[in-house]
């Protein structure tokens, strides 16, 4: 039976036009889940190629696997009849399978080819395989056949016959010798398509007895080989040369046929001599380049993957000197069935229609033929719901029971294809073939599927609904597809939820539950970097993300797409990648991966490394001539940096054997250079080259190069001439090295005369030295000099000459007129007269002035020791400038001329005065016996008076450096007072002290100083809530606070805290300290004790106690005073203190019957008997009338009323009380707190009273009184200075 056999159709189809009423049958795919409890019809899963050519040494096996519901059993035909396979012996079927295995040994293969075919049915339907013609596979041995001897003249062609038997498959054809060694192929010897050997022409080397052609069959593995052929090619009478002609095919047309999707092959070989050459194109049209290669020197041409357009006329083309030949190939483009559109399984419902369609396409057009169950559809019973047409079969409102397998056959001359499709008539409610409970994931605006994917007959139809309620419908942003699955184009965040799908047909309802969560991209914020890095540092790719939350990233690092080498060079971080001790290896692109389960994001940068280049090579000399020679060398790796510059260097052998000299640069795109060189030197040369990271080593170096002498090109360089003595002249100069020499015996000749002198060049050659001396001539006389270069072959170009100078002299003569100017009391002008040039000697540099200070105007003898002072002023100057004189001094000057030799007679001493300044600042002021309202300063001159001094200037206030200076008090003193006590002054206050000294040119410098005055400890301060106490307690000694510019001033040295003194009360605990610090910020520091909290801080700047409230009664803290200054990081920090709060006692007490208070209450009766006796005494001394009247009467400067910023009292005294013992100081008032002073009366209310309505003001000072009247604001004005009544005093206890 015919392999490409052809099945016939019962009767021809006409074109069916698809009706309206047709309705859509269920095509699903074979899947298990699907077809799980369903009947169906049998479907084939495995079959055997249709062309099986078996090995017969092996059992023949041949493949027919199916599927169905129930079971299919299957059955075999051979060559059309059928096989009964439990008959044979040597036939096996495999158990639930239709595969026969043959064994055909001990057998006659033959006996078993044939056409075969496999049928699997059950009680739906039967399907069918392919027909499977088997051929046993053939190797043939050649036929018997006597070769004749070949005999050739040289030059002409030739043609060896190979005629490989015919075997199953066809052999492989290949030419060797006796000693298996392939024949060589080329232009000219070529084998052609069906293996024979071709000559274009024959030359002498092609003779050879064993010509042998090979045959190999492939299934066998077998080669055959047939008879030698002997070839002798005969060089007595030669061919001539010849236009080209073809060997095959012949003549000038030929056609060829090919199958689509096949390779076609066309073949033109020629011969000729010279031996042609061969083209191709195709005419009307161009050659497929993406499937198109040419083989065998050009003589074949191949096209794989053949389609419609490779149809047409193909001209190949040989060609020679002699001329060209062409010849054409039509090439004809046919093809066997091929499948356009196979027909698909369907599954209906009863009373639906379906449509099989089996579309195929081919060349000649293929034929169609329809079978069902196996049975040509003419020739199966007649259905009239089932229509053919064609290439479609209609099936309209099918039955239960009317499943089948149908098949399509189209078959056309070049073979055949056929199918099996079956329609299988079910009625089934709805099924959800989706798992329930899905969980799906993706990304933020990416497409989001939920399948629903369900199975019922009829088809179910698709509904959704979100969260359980919304129903979904076609529309943005939702899509329904076909199948049932939902699609979202571009998922968002507000797209999570819960969704349901419903399957519904006419048999029931089914529904389903998916869940979908969008999550947020993985993307790469930082990317990885390009990196460029020398061999043996350290590279880092950085590659930072973001990624959703929920989602596990890993990070993954690829070089070149591959896995990072298991090496430890290799760190990888969390974000990053580091490459320790980088190597030339390493280089490649570096991808970071970060991974999600859904998605991934990626980045890639590439690593260069970097190296200094390698030497160049075979360095090589040309063009050599007397002074140049050309250098090429071959440059080494750049290492991925390139060259920027080649550096040559020289060896000179003669003169400096072991120096390499730099001698020129070229652009690192050349590999040439062309090199001036010097006479007389053994010249070997070295090339390095440079790039970005560095020069590389030196190259090897060439090989030596000696130039001839020649007579010197240069003369010494440097010339000089210079006298070192009075009468000499030196001659010196740079001498020339012996690379300038430029030959052997180098001299010079040496050449002089005096400038401006009419004689002859005097001249002297001297042997390779520097220096030439001349004797006796002229004081500092001009010359003309000339060096000139000579060796043994000739002196160097005649120089020019230079100038220079015999030998100088001192100066003879000395500045004569000097005269001097004052400017003020620190500077000074002179002037002088110049002296002759002639005087000079030698190279005038300038003129020296010495002076110094002899005395001060105010002294009477000279001061000894004082250092004489010289300033040289440069050139020819005639005047200068003496800066930073003494005031008030007698000052004596002389000058001196100056030139190379040295310095010249002085001129007569000349004297001056300098005028009065500014003094210096006061030597020292201290400040001794602080008392309670006054101190003491004592201070000492200026160390420099600068002048008759005036006197000096004290200025005070209260309050530091830093304070606002207020109303500063300002006192005047002789120049013979050095101290002062000043009185009147508030107790317990800092005060600041500015002293300066004058001259009648104004003051000077100021120091300043800064002290207490002495605490007053009879009076307890009040305590103002939460700011502490608001008067600081005085300490044992005057304070130094430490000094600010322009202050002269030294830093004091030792500790900025003196004693801690603590007390505690029912209130709180108050703490005093000494502080002689400079810093701004001070801090009351404490602890409860044993605690690890941290320190409490109170802010106490300008004070020198404090209360701290709020304590816990029966507990003990720590405490401790720091002072911090924000420009200093140094921290100051008294001892700590123990401080402990005594327990609150209970005050259910009854006070009327305590001792202590009935004494209280007697005390407070004599102390108001007291104040009557002394207020009585007082009135009746100092007039019947109040003091203010007093004061507005007398208008008396000693008597002071109460001023508005110090809330003092004005004072009232008698004529007797004022006496100058106990006047107090001009300006001065009595102390703030109303008290008087003890030299004036010995009864003063501070004795006796116990202040309970006294305050502090904000400087400190006491503002209380002993009236009786309520305290006021200061803003009310000054309050009565009527003296205190015994009425007042009462009232002040009322």
């Amino acid at each position: 039976m015919d392999r490409k056999r052809k099945w016939e159709l019962g009767y021809g189809a006409v074109l069916l036009i698809f009706l309206s009423y047709t309705t859509s049958a269920l095509e699903v795919p074979l899947d298990p889940k699907v077809l799980e409890g369903l009947p169906q019809p049998p479907t084939i899963t495995l079959q055997s190629s249709k062309d099986y050519i078996f090995d017969p040494r092996e059992n023949i096996v041949i493949h027919c696997e199916a599927k169905g519901k129930p079971h299919p059993s299957f059955s075999w035909t051979r060559n059309g009849t059928h096989f009964e396979v439990e008959k044979d012996s040597k036939v096996l079927m495999k158990p639930g399978s239709g595969t026969l295995v043959i064994d055909i040994s001990g057998e006659k293969a033959e006996a078993y080819e044939g056409t075969y075919q496999c049928t699997a049915r059950n009680e739906h339907g039967t399907a069918v395989s392919n027909n499977i013609v088997i051929r046993q596979s053939r190797s043939p041995l050649w036929s018997k056949e006597r070769n004749e001897a070949v005999m050739v003249l040289v030059g002409v062609s030739l043609v060896l016959k190979c005629r490989p038997p015919a075997g199953l498959p066809p052999p492989v054809i290949f030419w060797m010798d006796n000693n298996f060694q392939r024949l060589s192929l080329d232009e000219r010897v070529s084998q052609a398509l069906n293996g024979d050997l071709y000559f274009s022409n024959v030359l002498s080397e092609d003779t050879s007895s064993n010509y042998i052609c090979y045959a190999r069959f492939p299934h066998t593995q077998t080669i055959q080989q047939k008879q030698p052929i002997s070839v002798t090619v005969l060089e007595n009478s030669p061919a001539g040369q010849r236009r080209p002609m073809f060997m095959t095919p012949v003549g000038s047309n030929s056609t060829k046929m090919v199958l689509k999707g096949e390779t076609l092959e066309l073949e033109c070989i020629a011969e000729g001599l010279p031996t042609p050459e061969m083209s191709w194109q195709k005419e009307g049209g161009e050659l497929p380049g993406n499937r198109m290669s040419f083989h065998s020197y050009n003589k074949t041409l191949k096209i794989v993957d053949v389609n419609d357009a490779d149809g047409g006329d193909y001209r190949c083309t040989a060609a020679n000197s002699l001329g060209s030949v062409h010849h054409t190939i039509k090439v004809t483009v046919k093809a066997s069935p091929f499948w356009v559109s196979a027909p698909r399984n369907l599954i209906l419902a009863p009373n639906e229609t379906g449509i099989l369609t089996c579309r195929v396409g081919g060349e000649p057009k293929p034929h169609i033929g329809w079978f069902i169950n196996g049975v040509a559809i003419g020739h199966a019973p007649q259905d009239s719901r089932r229509k053919v047409e064609d290439d479609t079969v209609i099936l309209s409102s099918v039955q239960s029971g009317s499943s089948a397998v149908y098949q399509c056959n189209a078959s056309n001359e070049f073979g055949y294809l056929m199918a099996n499709a079956f329609v299988n008539v079910l009625a089934e409610p709805p099924r959800v073939l989706t798992p329930p409970n899905r969980v799906y994931k993706v990304i933020t605006n990416n497409l989001a599927l939920l399948h629903c994917a369900s199975f019922g007959s009829p088809i179910p139809t698709i509904t959704w609904f979100k969260d359980s309620q919304t129903s979904i419908q076609n529309g943005d942003p939702y899509v329904i597809r076909e199948d049932g699955t939902l699609e979202i184009n571009m998922a968002q965040p507000l797209n999570s939820g819960k969704y349901t799908c419903i399957a519904t047909n006419s048999f029931g309802i089914r529904e389903n539950h998916v869940h979908l969560e969008v999550k947020e991209p993985t993307r790469i914020l930082m990317q990885p970097e390009y990196k460029v890095v020398q061999r043996g540092m350290r590279a880092m790719f950085q590659c930072k993300v973001k990624h959703d939350p929920s989602l596990v990233p890993t990070m993954t690092w690829l070089k070149d797409n591959v896995e990072l080498p298991g090496d430890e060079r290799f760190v990888l971080d969390t974000e990053s990648l580091t490459i320790k001790d980088v190597t030339n290896e390493d280089e490649g692109t570096y991808t970071c991966i970060q991974n999600t389960t859904l998605d991934h994001d990626s980045a890639s940068a590439m690593l260069t490394v970097v190296e200094k280049p390698d030497p160049p090579t075979d360095l090589e000399l040309s063009d050599q001539k007397e002074k140049s020679v050309q250098l090429t060398w071959i440059s080494g790796d750049e290492h991925n940096s390139p060259t920027q510059r080649f550096l040559i260097q020289y060896e000179d052998l003669l003169h400096q054997p072991g120096v390499w000299i730099n001698l020129t640069e070229v652009p690192g795109t050349s590999t040439t250079a062309q090199l001036n060189l010097s006479p007389y030197v053994y010249y070997a040369f070295r090339v390095s080259a440079q790039n970005r990271v560095g020069y590389s080593d030196p190259s090897q170096s060439s090989g030596q190069y000696r130039t001839t002498p020649a007579a010197p090109d240069v003369n010494p360089s440097d010339v000089q001439g210079l006298g070192t003595e009075p009468g000499n002249l030196v001659i010196s100069w740079t001498p020339l090295t012996g690379f300038q020499s430029n030959g052997p015996g180098l001299r010079y000749r040496v050449e002089w005369r005096q400038k401006d002198v009419d004689q002859e060049w005097f001249s002297e050659t001297v042997a390779n030295v520097s220096q030439f001396v001349i004797s006796g001539t002229p004081i500092f006389a001009p010359y003309e000099i000339k060096v000139q270069a000579q060796n043994d072959y000739g002196s160097a170009p005649d120089p020019e000459p230079t100038s220079g100078y015999s030998g100088e002299d001192l100066p003879l003569s000395a500045p004569d007129n000097v005269q001097v100017i004052i400017h003020n009391s620190t500077l000074a002008e002179v002037h002088w007269g110049p002296v002759p040039s002639s005087s000079v000697r030698g190279k005038l540099q300038g003129y020296k002035v010495y002076y110094r200070q002899e005395r001060g105007r105010q002294d009477t003898e000279e001061e000894p020791g004082q250092q004489e002072q010289v300033l040289t002023f440069s050139g020819n100057q005639s005047e200068g400038r003496l800066p930073g004189l003494q005031p008030y001094s007698l000052y004596s000057l002389f000058i001196r001329v100056l030139n190379s030799k040295g310095e010249g007679p002085p001129s007569p001493n000349k004297t001056f005065e300098t005028p009065e300044g500014v003094p210096g600042p006061p030597s020292f002021m201290n400040v001794v016996n602080p008392g309670l309202d006054t101190l003491t300063l004592e201070w000492g001159p200026p160390l420099n008076n600068n002048g008759r001094l005036a006197g000096y200037t004290l200025k005070y206030h209260p309050g530091n450096t830093t304070s606002e200076p207020g109303h500063a008090k300002v006192m005047t003193f002789l120049a013979n007072e050095t101290s002062i006590a000043l009185g009147n002054l508030n107790s317990s206050t800092l005060y600041t002290f500015y002293l300066s000294a004058k001259t009648i040119k104004g003051s000077g410098p100021i120091i300043t100083e800064e002290a207490f005055t002495v605490v007053d400890t009879r009076t307890q301060p009040t305590v103002d809530t939460g700011k502490g106490l608001t008067e600081p307690p005085h300490p044992t000694s005057p304070i130094t606070q430490s000094p600010q510019p322009p202050f002269h001033k030294v830093r004091p040295i030792g500790p900025v805290f003196g004693t801690v003194n603590t007390s505690v009360s029912e209130d709180g605990a108050v703490i005093s300290w000494e502080y002689f610090g400079h810093h701004k910020s001070v801090f009351v520091e404490y602890i409860v004790e044993n605690s690890k909290d941290a320190w409490k801080k109170e802010l106490v700047n300008g004070s020198h106690s404090y209360m701290i409230q709020g304590l816990k009664p029966g507990t003990s803290y720590r405490v401790r005073v720091v002072a911090r200054d924000p420009a200093d990081s140094t921290v100051h920090s008294t001892e700590e203190v123990l401080v402990t709060v005594p327990a609150v006692a209970s005050r259910q007490v009854d006070i009327a019957t305590q001792g202590w208070f009935i004494g209280l209450m007697c005390a407070i009766a004599l102390l108001i008997l007291v104040l009557l006796i002394v207020c009585f005494i007082k009135r009746n001394k100092g007039g019947k009338y109040p003091v203010k009247e007093k004061e507005d009467a007398h208008q008396d400067p000693e008597i002071q009323p109460m001023k508005e910023d110090d809330g003092t009292f004005g004072e009232y005294r008698s004529i007797e009380s004022d006496t100058e013992d106990h006047k107090p100081l001009k300006g001065s008032r009595t102390p703030s707190n109303g008290t008087v002073r003890r030299d004036e009366s010995d009864d003063s209310l501070v004795d006796y009273g116990e202040g309970g309505d006294g305050q502090f003001n904000e400087d400190g000072s006491f503002i209380g009184q002993y009236s009786g009247k309520k305290e006021r604001d200061t803003h009310e004005g000054n309050e009565s200075s009527e003296a205190p009544s015994p009425v007042n005093a009462m009232n002040s206890f009322v």
